[in-house]
């Protein structure tokens, strides 16, 4: 079994950064997709981005595309997501998931993430 624990969170002004990091332990393996999904005020969880634990085949949502990365740190066992330029549209409860997933078109499909975090709250102000 797969957990991941989320943090780095928190306040930050309109074109601010943030910086957002997942702790996975258990049995995860290089072809485990971790994810990261963010539900904005009144709207459903949707993708943001997404990597194999290899550090492969990264994925972005439009939302996110040259603002965001996602990255692995072999070192610290994390998958992070460097958030630049933040707006107030990114402001939700980000989570992380991971899952074993074959196929790239199926990276933003929730129920294929059988592991998931608690979240942490972004806020970016205006």
């Amino acid at each position: 079994q797969v957990q991941v624990v989320e943090s780095g969170g928190g306040l930050v002004q309109a074109g601010g950064s943030l910086r957002l990091s997942c702790v996975a332990s258990g049995r995860i393996f290089s072809s485990h997709v971790v994810a990261w999904f963010r539900r904005a005020p009144g709207k459903e969880r949707e993708i943001v981005a997404a990597v194999r634990w290899s550090g492969e085949d990264e994925y972005y949502a439009e939302s996110g595309n040259g603002r965001f990365t996602i990255s692995r740190d072999s070192l610290r066992n994390t998958v992070d997501l460097q958030m630049n330029s933040l707006k107030p549209d990114d402001t939700g409860d980000y989570y992380c998931a991971a899952g074993l997933i074959v196929r790239k078109m199926h990276y933003p499909v929730r129920s294929m993430y059988t592991a998931w975090g608690q979240g942490t709250h972004v806020t970016v102000s205006s």
